[in-house]
């Protein structure tokens, strides 16, 4: 009778489930949690990569159903959850809360498609959120006059100044660009063809118009301006000189002056946070970031900045990532190397 000592209540062999308990990836059993948690962990950690127990289509399956489920049961819960996390800045990427969102506005019944859509300014922030986005959305629907109208609102949300930066910075992604969405939006009666969907002011119209059809700079607001003369600069020395004078992002410049430490100067005075952190590498290699250097001291002080990190929602799990792959002195997948700078370094660490 020996073989019945192996079942007894005090000691439950691992492969053995508890009362409530359920199979996981790994072979064994946890407790299961319910649908609201499952939909906050995917918001936060999404499933790049995987897991170590699941391949990462099988986790992002595992994801998109529970994300579903939870639009299924209570549609608007889930919309206040999504734009809870996005703006809180509680996940280290943006993605996984534009692709429940889209979701919502596909999937969701007539107030969850309405809510989920009157949310996209708030998770949607930058031009680069805008068009992954609308990738995510057309697996779940068409382009019917709602999700029209709500691109054409983000737009039209927009100061002129702010477009002008979005559609100099952000010109495409996951091949959407502005002029796509302008001409499926409408949201001025010159941009397409159709009925406009929303008034907008006439300055809106017009740098609509130019991102559609280009042209002329004239009438628009100076970035626009700084852009097309940086197009055609023909020196490093003069694109320097055109992001001094008219606050122009990296994205603005050639990619053949993109090597300069004239503009790599220029353009770190006005830098954004997260846009600090991925290029510090960069600037390391071409020499603007070095022992002592004005550009050190520059860099230093903005990682000091607390309150620029919280504004700039920059994630401890980026800085951490950051710091990891700028102390290595190499990237994590490309062949590019450099030599780390211990102030940098040190002022990552404390940024974390």
């Amino acid at each position: 009778m020996t073989y019945l000592k192996g079942f007894g209540t005090r000691r439950v062999p691992q492969s053995t489930p508890l009362p409530g308990q359920v199979a996981n990836d790994a072979g064994g059993h946890a407790w299961a949690v319910d649908v609201w948690t499952r939909l906050r962990r995917f918001l936060i950690l999404g499933s790049e990569g995987g897991s170590y127990y699941a391949s990462q289509p099988a986790l992002t399956r595992q994801n998109a159903l529970a994300v579903e489920q939870a639009v299924r049961e209570d549609g608007l819960r889930a919309v206040d959850e999504i734009l809870r996390i996005s703006r809180a800045g509680r996940a280290p990427k943006n993605g996984p809360a534009l692709y429940a969102l889209a979701l919502a506005a596909g999937l969701g019944d007539d107030s969850t498609r309405k809510a989920a859509l009157a949310a996209l300014p708030q998770v949607a922030r930058t031009g680069t959120h805008l068009f992954l986005f609308a990738s995510f959305v057309e697996g779940f629907r068409g382009w019917g006059r709602s999700l029209r109208r709500a691109i054409g609102a983000w737009y039209a949300a927009q100061s002129p100044d702010a477009l002008a930066y979005q559609a100099v910075k952000y010109r495409q992604r996951e091949g959407v660009t502005h002029r796509d969405l302008l001409r499926l939006a409408h949201p001025a009666a010159r941009v397409g063809s159709g009925n406009p969907t929303l008034a907008v002011s006439d300055e809106h119209a017009r740098l609509f118009e130019w991102i559609v059809r280009g042209g002329a700079a004239d009438g628009l607001p100076r970035l626009v301006e700084g852009f097309v003369r940086a197009q055609a600069a023909s020196t490093a020395r003069e694109s320097a000189a055109l992001v001094r004078e008219y606050g122009l992002p990296r994205e603005a410049l050639r990619p053949e002056h993109l090597t300069s430490p004239e503009v790599w100067t220029a353009l770190l005075d006005g830098m954004p946070m997260t846009a600090l952190i991925r290029n510090l590498a960069t600037m390391t290699r071409v020499g603007v970031i070095a022992p002592g250097s004005a550009g050190t001291a520059v860099a230093v002080a903005q990682l000091g900045d607390a309150e620029r990190i919280r504004a700039a929602r920059v994630h401890p799990i980026a800085l951490l990532a950051a710091l990891r792959t700028y102390a290595s002195g190499r990237g994590a997948r490309g062949r590019g190397e450099w030599a780390p700078v211990r102030e940098l370094v040190d002022a990552l660490d404390a940024a974390f």
